[in-house]
């Protein structure tokens, strides 16, 4: 790989200024950025409402990081950012009625019943820790590749050796492949989805009955789950976007914002020639040439604005995404939560479109503190709540809980966590993806790569970079 060869980046969020990063880091300096909006960061996005004269960070995607965010850790110290400023996490648990529940406290609405319960869903969590270290070994590491025919490539998720290249043969990977509620029934701990799904399905990441295990587990390995569950978490005072906005004001190049790529014509396959990328800015359209390409926006969109093979068209379609929605509440004085709430009820299909959990940030604002609120409004079977009715039901269910809505400050719905079928996991879907790298000068990154979180993608451009670059 020539390492003066121009190199077209699509996307300025996590992915995007995350490969312009570990390519500056390998040598690589000819390099351009082209994000559509305004602001670098994608859904990580914070922010700023000002609460008693004070202007504040709120999050509307990315909340929270962990001891094993080894890619965004990387990341924060490039733009010279940390994370031991942010707000402290705290929550508690309510019923679809809004009152308060304490599923995970024996001695709170006592009976033995529960206790049994609670004893159970330990003993399946130490079991769980156990098939996956060893069962499951190899199942930790970012990515896909060959998980689908048992086997595993890429970068560890692993504390010891963080960020290291491994591989290995195991058969039973591809057990992976089935919805995460048959995965943990084939190996008898159906009890830690009570733990898993409120940082899985509340944050937008679908329903258990129909999103591959890889894909879970991949997220919220024992570790993570383990960080989560006891809040040993990061956050960010300046807000998640921070980390890009900080990393991207350090790259040579910074992201060319409000400009948006419309068009990439490639030198046909097997064929010498540039990549002719056209731009529509401020200023209005003009043509680049490119000797490679990184994409780190939605798959499923590059086809329709690029010269799209019929493999690329075909692989991308079968791609699927949440329709993840949530607000910044705003309540009258004094009339909102004073710490997070998660709605465990609400968190499966048969309650598509409620609430399923309200994130309040700053603790010293108490009950004035705005508050962001989320519900997934899509499962597959199933047809798509509207997104008004959804916005409905969310504010039905903060009223049931208490804290009557007065005013949306800020609200969206996001293209959420990129995935395949159980089906097409099975398939080899992610094999026949990194046949295609490299193809056409043409590099796959984002989301879809390994998992939708922060982490993940920041960590599949370092292994995408890694392994091409």
């Amino acid at each position: 790989m020539n390492k003066n060869d121009r190199i077209c980046i699509i996307g300025g969020g996590p992915a995007g200024i995350s490969a312009a990063v570990f390519l500056e880091q390998k040598g690589y300096e000819n390099y351009v950025i082209y994000e559509k909006l305004n602001k670098v960061g994608g859904k990580s996005y914070s922010p700023k409402i000002e609460v008693n004269g004070e202007e504040r960070t709120y999050e509307t995607g990315a909340i929270m990081g962990a001891i094993t965010y080894h890619a965004v850790h990387e990341i924060e110290k490039f733009g010279g950012v940390g994370h031991d400023d942010g707000p402290n996490m705290r929550r508690m648990y309510r019923d679809k009625t809004g009152k308060e529940i304490f599923p995970f406290e024996p001695k709170k609405d006592f009976s033995f019943k529960k206790l049994f319960s609670l004893l159970k869903l330990k003993k399946q969590m130490k079991k769980l820790v156990e098939i996956m270290e060893t069962k499951y070994k190899g199942y930790d590491c970012y990515g896909h590749r060959g998980v689908a025919q048992g086997r595993y490539s890429g970068l560890s998720k692993g504390l010891d050796d963080a960020l290291q290249h491994i591989e290995g043969e195991n058969p039973n990977l591809k057990d992976l492949a089935l919805p995460f509620d048959q995965f943990c029934k084939l190996n008898g701990v159906e009890e830690v989805m009570k733990i898993w799904i409120g940082p899985f399905t509340s944050f937008g990441y679908g329903f258990f009955d129909e999103i591959p295990a890889a894909y879970v587990m991949k997220y919220l390995d024992t570790t993570t789950a383990i960080e989560f569950i006891a809040l040993r978490l990061w956050t960010w005072k300046e807000g998640t976007q921070s980390i890009y906005v900080a990393a991207n004001g350090k790259l040579k190049h910074p992201a060319i914002l409000n400009t948006e790529v419309v068009s990439v014509k490639r030198p046909e396959e097997g064929t010498e020639g540039k990549i002719i990328i056209t731009v529509r800015g401020p200023e209005g359209e003009k043509q680049e040439e490119f000797d490679k390409l990184i994409v780190t926006t939605p798959l499923d969109y590059f086809a329709k604005y690029a010269d799209a093979r019929e493999e690329e068209k075909e692989l991308f379609s079968k791609i699927i995404h949440e329709k993840y929605v949530d607000f910044i509440a705003k309540f009258n004085k004094d009339g909102g939560p004073t710490i997070s709430g998660y709605i465990f009820d609400n968190m499966v299909p048969e309650r598509l479109g409620h609430a399923m959990v309200y994130y309040h940030r700053w603790e010293d604002l108490e009950k004035n503190c705005p508050s962001t609120v989320y519900a997934l409004r899509n499962h597959t079977g199933d047809e798509d709540v509207p997104y008004d009715r959804t916005i409905d039901l969310m504010l039905e269910d903060m009223k049931a809980c208490g804290f009557p809505v007065s005013e949306r400050l800020y609200e969206q719905e996001s293209y959420y966590c990129p995935h395949v079928s159980t089906e097409d996991y099975a398939a080899g879907w992610y094999d026949k993806l990194e046949d295609m790298q490299g193809k056409q000068n043409t590099y796959y990154a984002g989301e879809i790569i390994s998992f939708g979180d922060m982490e993940d993608t920041c960590a599949a451009s370092k292994d995408l970079v890694e392994r091409f670059f």
